[in-house]
Order: C-alpha cells, then structure tokens, then sequence
C-alpha cells in the first residue's frame, strides 16, 4: 500500500507530479530512493531541475465551447518551442480542460484532471518539461461565461503572442470581433475608467501635475490642467474610451452602442509581458543542456 505521505516526500524531492510519484513508488515497491531513480530514468524528475529558469516565451490561445470561454497563456523558454508539435497540443489540452470547468483561479485550473489521463493539469505540464527539455508553466488562465444575450469576441495576433477576448452585451459577433481587434492592437490596460485602480490613477495625476509644473505653470493651474490631461490617459488606456480604429470619428463605447450594445468584459493576454526575458545566447544553452 503507497501511503500518501511517502507520495508527498517523493514529489517534494523530485518535483515530478502526484500521479507520476505513485506510479514510481508502485514500480519500486515503495522504496523511495529506487522510485527517484526511476523517476530519472523517466525523466520526469529532470523537470523539476527547470523549475527556477525563465520561461517568458510561449502562446496564448481562446477556447470557446457555448456559453464558456477559457484564455490561456502557456510559456516556454525560446520562442523555438512555440512550434512544437507537443507545446501546442499542451495548450490546447489546457485550454479544453479549462473551458468545460468551473474554474475560478489557476490554482483550481491546475488542479483539474485531464480526460484520458490518471493526472491534472499540473501533473502534465511537469510530463511535457520532462519530454520538450524546458521549464513550461500555466502562468495565467480565465475562464469566462457570458448570457445566451451576449456575444464573445475573440482574436489571436502575431501567431498566439497576443490574444483578447471580449464580452458584448447585445451587439452582434461581428461587432464583438472588432472590440477584440482593438483591445489586441491598441493594449488598453482596463475595461472603463472606473476599473483603473486608485492608486494607479493618483500616481498618474502627480506625474501629470509635476509635468505642468516643470512647464512652468502654477501649482494651482498645474492641479486643472491635471484634470484635462487625465481624460487623455482614459482614453489611451480604458478600451471603451478608444479611438476606435477603425473610425476615429468615435470611441469604442460609441461604436457598440451604435450597434445595440455594451461591453461587459475584457480580457487581454499578452504574452510575457511583465516578465523577465531571458539573456542567454544559444551557445550558452547549448553548453547548460549538456552540462546537465
């Protein structure tokens, strides 16, 4: 009988996932050291040795099923690896699971079992580590439901390195698809004004403030200007304050109220972003795989 705590010693020292841990203790009749072994021999346990590298490269990808949507970002460490043929289907697999879920955070994401499989999502990114030979990682996932009245948006740039996603209240999918579009080409950070949170916003102002001081105004023409310049930031950073590209002579919340509706929801995957990237040159990488 494999007791869980001798699973859970196993993974803490091999890193390997929950299922792969008991079937190596089963294999082994419950000798730890042996299943480590095997556990190498499989190379599973090689993933863990990734797990502090960067991984700022990867694809981003919207599932839709019904009512449902789920946004993926997977990543790997070079950009090579977005074209394999076994990252992609990682994805992919990631994103079926997620969109048939109730899912509210990633945690609840990774955790989810994987159809076909003895394991969860979790337990196939550490698989997948093991056979591509880079760190991989689910770094963000949302899953979405929207009403039988709303209609999502969805639009994939520059091969899976950008995707967004919108809910639209009302409109039609075409009108949907051109929000998507636009939160893709033009990276509003926030839905609305209301959604910018507050300290963003006051740090905003005092940048604006210090601006128009240091053009010489005075303090207290310096605090109005303050409150004209802010609308430009809204109208950079808030998705339905945007020009909208394809007819600047009206802003996105304009355009789809035009078209009997609203937008309720938008989501915006770009991938890496925020991250740091790696440094190395492939020579180095080559030396690190083979000095491992």
């Amino acid at each position: 009988m494999i007791s869980a705590k001798d699973v859970n010693e196993l993974r803490q020292k091999t890193g390997a996932g929950m299922m792969d841990c008991k079937k190596a203790l089963t294999e082994c009749n419950g000798d730890i050291e042996a299943a480590i072994d095997w556990l190498r021999e499989k190379g599973i346990s090689k993933a863990a040795k990734k797990t502090e590298r960067i991984a700022a490269e990867g694809l981003a990808n919207i599932y839709v099923d019904g009512n449902k949507a789920a946004i993926v970002e997977v990543n790997c460490e070079t950009d090579f690896v977005t074209r394999n043929a076994d990252f992609v289907a990682l994805v992919d697999e990631i994103g079926k699971t997620a969109v048939k879920s109730d899912a509210k955070s990633l945690e609840e994401v990774l955790a989810l079992p994987v159809e076909g499989t003895e394991g969860t999502v979790n337990d196939l990114v550490i698989a997948k580590t093991a056979v591509i030979g880079e760190k991989l990682s689910l770094r963000r996932v949302e899953v979405v439901t929207k009403t039988d009245e709303d209609n999502f948006g969805s639009y994939i740039h520059m091969g899976g390195k950008i995707a967004s996603l919108v809910v639209v209240k009302g409109a039609n999918e075409d009108v949907a698809k051109d929000v998507a579009m636009q939160a893709a080409a033009m990276k509003p950070a926030y839905l609305k004004a209301d959604d910018v949170p507050a300290e963003v916003l006051e740090k905003e102002k005092e940048i604006l403030k210090e601006q128009a001081i240091n053009e010489g105004k005075p303090a207290d023409i310096a605090e109005k200007m303050v409150q004209g310049r802010i609308s430009k930031y809204y109208k950079e950073n808030c998705l339905v304050d945007q020009e909208f590209v394809k007819d600047s002579s009206m802003d996105i919340k304009t355009f789809v109220k035009n078209a009997g509706g609203e937008v309720t929801a938008m989501y915006r995957y770009e991938v890496g972003e925020g991250m740091e990237k790696r440094s190395e040159n492939l020579a180095e990488e080559v030396a690190k795989q083979l000095a491992e």
